[in-house]
């Protein structure tokens, strides 16, 4: 019982069913938003949904009767407990944000795409480096902050009024959204030396950091691919000496059939 169950969910079939419930709900939970879509086929959207939670539901009940307490310390199964859970709370009044964060869901397919799951590993091992990025960005913008308070907070108090305009406003020229006709060429029009001050900002924070940035989720992948990499060739020598210790052993098998029959002949 216990091994047919284990089997079963470990297999390629339940995963790809899991899978393609996932993007199935998805596109549902997106028709969801259609009021004519829900006036026609409400009913059996909400069943629908009733049936992947109950669906849901067991996976990680089998999951856990097959792994028992080594299925909370993995922590994605522990994401998908949590995200099966949060489907699960009754939508009493006050609870209303939970039929909300029923799409968090959808994030199950992190667990099942092997590719999605590596990048978001990826993703937190640069946590570390990403965080010493983010304080000296953090520096860059409150130091030009003040700065473009000072400077341009009389002539362009919608813009840079308050030093979290000012923190707002830059973050939308490092972004390059509007930054030249919206922002400071009207500036420039007043202040012609503006562009003194902005072409070094944007130079340091958009094209300095967020290089920075790719350049460390990159070398987090590189390092992942690296590793995997050892696994499949550590695998491979252990495969490789399995197989070598067997062919010794059918030789010396072999040389004890020989020996047999030349006895038997004698």
């Amino acid at each position: 019982m216990y091994q047919n169950i284990k089997t079963f969910i470990e297999s390629g079939f339940f995963t790809k069913f899991i899978t393609y419930l996932i993007i199935l709900n998805g596109i549902t939970m997106g028709l969801e938003t259609s009021k004519d879509f829900m006036t026609s086929f409400g009913n059996f959207t909400n069943l629908f949904n009733q049936i992947v939670i109950t669906i849901f539901t067991i996976e990680i009940i089998l999951r856990i009767y097959v792994h028992k307490s080594s299925f909370f310390k993995d922590p994605w199964s522990l994401f998908d407990f949590t995200i099966v859970a949060i489907s699960l709370v009754p939508l009493n009044p006050g609870f209303e944000i939970l039929r909300v964060l029923r799409v968090l869901r959808l994030f199950r397919l992190i667990t099942v795409v092997p590719q999605m799951r590596k990048i978001v590993s990826a993703l937190i091992s640069v946590i570390p480096g990403m965080l010493s990025v983010v304080a000296l960005m953090v520096l860059f913008f409150y130091v030009f902050a003040i700065m473009a308070t000072h400077l341009f907070a009389q002539t362009f108090p919608q813009w840079f009024g308050t030093l979290g305009e000012s923190f707002y406003s830059l973050f939308q020229i490092m972004t390059l959204e509007s930054w030249s006709m919206g922002i400071v060429r009207p500036i420039m029009d007043i202040h012609p030396y503006a562009w003194i001050f902005f072409v070094p900002f944007i130079f340091i924070t958009t094209f300095v950091m967020i290089n920075l940035v790719v350049a460390i989720i990159v070398d987090a992948m590189a390092i992942l691919n690296a590793k995997e990499e050892e696994n499949i060739i550590s695998e491979v020598h252990i495969n490789e000496t399995h197989i070598h210790e067997e062919v010794k052993k059918l030789r010396e098998e072999i040389v004890e059939l020989k020996t047999m029959i030349k006895e038997l002949n004698k």
